[in-house]
């Protein structure tokens, strides 16, 4: 519960009291922390729990050292670009125009939901415009260059991409009045999801539950070049190709 305290102490400095600059170090050191302190923690996790058969590799075909290169560099531009996205959700706040929620562990819970539902949404739209021609070929290429995708392959975007996801809460704080906590809680609960669809494991033996699918389906969006552009769900998939 202290900690649930601090944090709220540091949204409300944070919302309403820090400077441009301070959001955006600490905006950057927190999504530094997630790419590189939670990713090899993940990593190693994994690694640990295939050594016990409780986890599978699904691409047998291995990682170069050149990829992991290459997916750090376009992340730590993505992480630079991360810094800004609270920025704006800030100015509005103070400017009156958004409207947080008290806080609560209620709705602190209610909010968290709500924006990793809306991330499914916004993830889908965005990823299905990055499959259209003219922005494969020039924006979305960069991350499917992890034919075989790592945890470090999560924030592997071009620049242009980068910023079009990091507008999850940006997008819905307008509408629907959230706990403060909540959005800064979600850059862990997306990122976790991602290092599921990104590290290269089934979390049980195929074909294995339909509804827990999450992490399998995205990898195969780049191993096997499947279509699967929704994440965790195959619903917005399944409504995409009947009605569209």
């Amino acid at each position: 519960m202290n900690t649930f305290i601090l944090l709220l102490k540091l949204c409300n400095y944070f919302f309403y009291q820090s400077s441009f600059w301070e959001q955006w170090s600490l905006s950057f050191i927190y999504f530094l922390i997630l790419y590189f302190g939670l990713g090899y923690l993940f990593n190693w996790v994994t690694r640990y729990l295939e050594s016990k058969q409780l986890v599978f590799k699904m691409d047998l075909r291995p990682v170069s050292a050149k990829q992991i290169r290459y997916e750090i560099s376009y992340s730590l531009v993505s992480i630079v670009l991360f810094g800004f996205s609270a920025s704006p959700i800030v100015y509005g706040v103070r400017a009156g125009l958004i409207k947080l929620a008290e806080p609560g562990l209620t709705m602190f819970l209610v909010s968290l939901l709500l924006l990793n539902l809306w991330n499914e949404i916004h993830f889908f739209i965005v990823h299905r415009l990055m499959h259209v021609p003219f922005f494969m070929r020039h924006i979305h290429k960069i991350h499917h260059r992890s034919l075989t995708p790592t945890v470090y392959s999560v924030y592997s975007f071009h620049p242009v991409e980068a910023l079009l996801l990091s507008t999850v809460p940006l997008c819905l704080v307008w509408f629907i009045p959230l706990e403060p906590r909540a959005i800064m809680v979600y850059p862990l609960t997306s990122i976790l999801l991602n290092f599921s669809g990104h590290c290269n494991y089934r979390f049980w033996k195929a074909p294995g539950p339909g509804f827990f699918q999450l992490g399998t389906r995205h990898n195969e969006h780049h191993t096997r070049g499947r279509s699967n552009f929704g994440f965790a769900s195959s619903l917005l998939d399944t409504l995409y190709k009947r009605f569209l």
